[in-house]
């Protein structure tokens, strides 16, 4: 018997070591401030449908509040939030995204500091949808990625907020 509770003793530190590891491993969320129109149904439909993985390395990982989903790493994460205040009208630049399945979005893209030399953070705010979609990229994201290209791929997911209006002649 004393082998068989020394055995017993060995497999029971091996599992709680190896519980604690996993413990530790756990991926941190994502801090996350909710929009204020977060809880509209569509928001659900929106997160929902984001694709689990933005451009070639940029996996979801978990966030703190409703009507929000993120990617990348927790520090630096794309965080993508619905709900948020609808544009009105705008000067900002507005662009039309095409998705690889032909889902139009428009977006309102703004650098958040164009004059950073190592390199701004982007926002994208969609444009006469209600309920609007704010994307926050991070300098980090954008500049590693050498763009933020892969906000076309958020199309299929945004295009479930009907579309009210368009940039249409907002281009700039």
């Amino acid at each position: 018997m004393p082998a068989s509770r020394s055995r017993l003793r060995a497999a029971t530190a091996v599992a709680a070591v190896a519980g604690v590891l996993a413990l530790g491993g756990c991926a941190q969320a994502v801090p996350v401030t909710v929009a204020p129109y977060a809880t509209d149904p569509v928001c659900a439909d929106v997160v929902l449908t984001t694709p689990d993985t933005l451009g070639d390395d940029l996996d979801r990982v978990d966030t703190t509040s409703q009507a929000t989903t993120a990617w990348g790493d927790p520090r630096a994460a794309v965080v993508l939030r619905c709900g948020v205040e609808p544009l009105p009208p705008t000067t900002e630049r507005c662009v039309t995204v095409e998705a690889p399945d032909g889902t139009s979005v428009d977006w309102v893209v703004v650098a958040d500091d164009p004059q950073d030399e190592q390199g701004s953070d982007w926002t994208f705010m969609t444009y006469g949808r209600v309920p609007a979609v704010e994307v926050r990229v991070p300098a980090e994201v954008a500049t590693s990625h050498s763009s933020t290209s892969f906000v076309d791929a958020l199309g299929p997911a945004v295009a479930h907020a009907p579309a009210e209006r368009s940039c249409v002649g907002l281009t700039g």
